[in-house]
């Protein structure tokens, strides 16, 4: 299987690829000096983590006088003439040979979900020359790879611009509290302390972090709002909004940490605590490093800070910055092609998706079957298992193939609201009907706040519908209007922002209440 999976790239297995590993922490100058070789090529690609990155790297080659197009799972912005394109790493084309690639963020092939996009892009994009950029947290599995593919490489090792200063106390000393807080930012006196132009407060939940902003607005502050939720053509928007100085500090989730280009002076964590689906943890050395690192950007502040709320948090932090964060991923997580997905199917006599990938679970990701000499191992299946039981049971009779498109669809079916759009949209399919773009609501041309939730998950849907409408334009009619109906929904969110007032206590104000009582 691992050599069907590297023969089905078959353009990138006739070219001498070779590879450029530019590797060291934030604010080294990785993507920076990959990039460089990416504009003087004749042709080329940049393979993101995130559309809003896709999109950034797109209009700095625009800018530099490079053609580029971008290409996203829900648009094709095209140019014509253009030898250069930004895409999301899952849109990797492995048809299209160029001069240059750049693979950014490898350190996410640790990623349970997406890190087989990774693995596809690192064996099979069509390219001379492979610009790998990252911490080097997956140096190893990814030169195991490439030693097995008999292709060549070279490793640039880089250090951090800007020094990187974690402050000797807490912003609230030993304790925190809400009172602590507002006092502490408030001492002018205090220039630690003192919240100051280029501040970055980091928290884990959209709620923590629409409440901290709503707070620090109440307290004086202009404040600029990114979190996962939003949309990219929002945290891009907010993120020119602190760029510029239209807003002094900035509230964000770790999102921040995935590549975004932010003039942050000083990280502040709200918490030293994640919740990752399943249960509340400590924050690990990759994640602690990737966030903390945004902080002093090079070219705008000589010193990069960070702090906590409470001295204890100190420690953790500082022992996350000094611990080695490689990897213990040994193989590179390789997804299935829907050819095996087929002939599998066939030999079970089933046309039961879930039944397909259960019986690949069960039997390809037992470490017996695994051989220690591989370099590749099946990724863990369990999501789309999950996604593949709904799509068999709400639409039995679509074929396996447009089932296994629902199941690599965009969506996250542990939200109701999406979900449900889900299933109308797997209906539609299942019954050849047409389905037309959600009908805008009223409050969209309203001033108030209340309905930013109710935008940021009509938002979601559209890129449901986006993606969608490239797989099946004949049911998904309407792709082309999205980016109108996006644009709407955007400026509403944006506007919201400004004004939503929280949700009174953060979840360690609640916390903290609930272990006094």
């Amino acid at each position: 299987m691992q050599n069907d999976y590297c023969n089905q790239f078959t353009l990138a297995r006739t070219l001498k690829r070779h590879h450029h590993f530019y590797l060291g922490p934030t604010n080294s100058g990785k993507t920076y000096q990959a990039l460089q070789a990416l504009e003087q090529a004749n042709s080329g690609v940049y393979l993101a983590p995130l559309r809003l990155l896709a999109m950034e790297i797109r209009d700095r080659l625009m800018a530099a006088g490079v053609p580029c197009n971008l290409i996203t799972g829900e648009e094709r912005v095209l140019v014509p003439g253009a030898q250069h394109t930004a895409s999301t790493i899952e849109m990797m084309n492995p048809a299209q040979a160029v001069e240059v690639a750049i693979i950014d963020e490898i350190q996410m092939l640790q990623d349970p979900d997406r890190g087989s996009a990774w693995t596809a892009a690192l064996v099979g994009v069509p390219a001379e020359n492979v610009f790998v950029c990252g911490s080097t947290a997956v140096t190893k599995p990814c030169l195991d790879a490439i030693n097995a593919l008999n292709e060549s490489y070279e490793i640039t090792f880089l250090e951090r611009k800007t020094p990187l200063l974690l402050e000797e106390v807490a912003i609230c000393g030993k304790r925190y509290s809400k009172v602590r807080l507002k006092t502490a930012l408030s001492q002018a006196n205090d220039m630690q302390s003192h919240l100051q132009k280029g501040d970055a407060f980091i928290a884990f939940s959209r709620k923590d972090v629409l409440t901290l902003s709503a707070r620090f607005r109440q307290w004086g502050y202009t404040v600029a709002t990114i979190y996962g939720a939003l949309s990219p053509e929002v945290r891009r928007a907010e993120s020119e909004r602190f760029s510029s100085g239209k807003a002094n500090i900035l509230v964000a989730t770790d999102a921040i940490g995935m590549g975004l280009n932010l003039p942050i002076r000083r990280v502040i964590f709200t918490s030293i605590h994640k919740f990752d689906g399943v249960a509340s943890r400590l924050l690990n050395a990759t994640e602690v490093r990737q966030i903390a690192g945004r902080a002093g950007r090079y070219g705008i502040y000589p010193m990069g800070y960070v702090n906590v709320l409470e001295n204890d948090e100190l420690i953790h932090i500082e022992h996350m910055l000094a611990t080695d964060d490689t990897s213990t991923l040994a193989q590179l997580p390789m997804s299935l092609s829907f050819n095996h997905i087929d002939i599998v199917a066939g030999q079970l006599h089933t046309r039961k998706l879930a039944e397909v990938l259960t019986y690949y679970q069960e039997r390809l990701l037992n470490p017996r079957n695994i051989p220690e000499t591989a370099f590749l191992a099946p990724a863990s299946l369990n999501t789309q298992i999950m996604q593949a039981l709904l799509v068999d049971a709400h639409a039995p009779h679509l074929s396996l193939k447009d089932k296994y498109i629902f199941v690599s669809a965009p969506v996250s079916l542990n939200v109701p609201f999406e979900k449900d759009y889900y299933l109308l949209c797997l209906r539609s399919v299942a019954e050849t009907q047409i389905r037309l773009l959600p009908p805008a609501p009223d409050w969209l041309e309203s001033t108030s706040p209340k309905h930013l939730e109710q935008a940021e998950l009509l938002s979601h849907n559209l890129s449901l519908y986006a993606w969608l409408s490239f797989k099946f334009p004949q049911i998904f009619v309407e792709g082309k209007e999205v980016a109108k109906l996006r644009q709407r929904i955007s400026r509403y969110i944006e506007s919201a922002l400004l004004m939503q007032a929280g949700y009174g206590d953060t979840s360690r104000e609640i916390d903290y209440l609930g272990t006094r009582n």
